[in-house]
């Protein structure tokens, strides 16, 4: 019964991230696409969304590697999969968290901002998606 339990809270808190990632992913569409015209279609709000929700389900809340586990000679210094998804949640969060407040106060960045954003948020969903891949395959 306890397993049962403690395996549905894990679902849910997965649940939780994908939405929340899924939440981020459409306010950086939202932000873009208002500033793009190019990228104001639905299906640009459905892969951003996608990809948060993907991005934020397999990539935080990752297992950590046991101090000394490496090769064999020397213990491994960094965990490639735990930098990468801590690196990628903080750079999507500050992006996503940006494009809110740009909804929020109407602002009108320079285009350059809009696209610093859209690059911010591919590469720390992508880390996310590589560090939740690593961790998935060392299992």
């Amino acid at each position: 019964m306890r397993a049962r339990v403690r395996k549905f809270a894990h679902i849910l808190e997965r649940l939780g991230l994908a939405m929340a990632g899924a939440a981020s992913g459409l306010f950086v569409a939202v932000h873009v696409g208002s500033s793009v015209s190019v990228l104001t279609s639905q299906a640009f709000l459905l892969v951003m969304m996608l990809c948060g929700a993907i991005g934020f389900y397999l990539g935080i809340d990752t297992p950590q590697l046991a101090f000394g586990a490496g090769n064999g000679k020397s213990p491994r210094k960094i965990d490639a999969a735990e930098f990468l998804s801590a690196v990628g949640t903080f750079l999507a969060t500050l992006v996503a968290f940006f494009s809110v407040g740009v909804i929020v106060l109407h602002g009108e960045p320079h285009i350059a901002w809009t696209a610093t954003v859209m690059v911010g948020w591919v590469l720390g969903v992508a880390m996310q998606i590589v560090a939740g891949a690593i961790t998935r395959t060392r299992a």
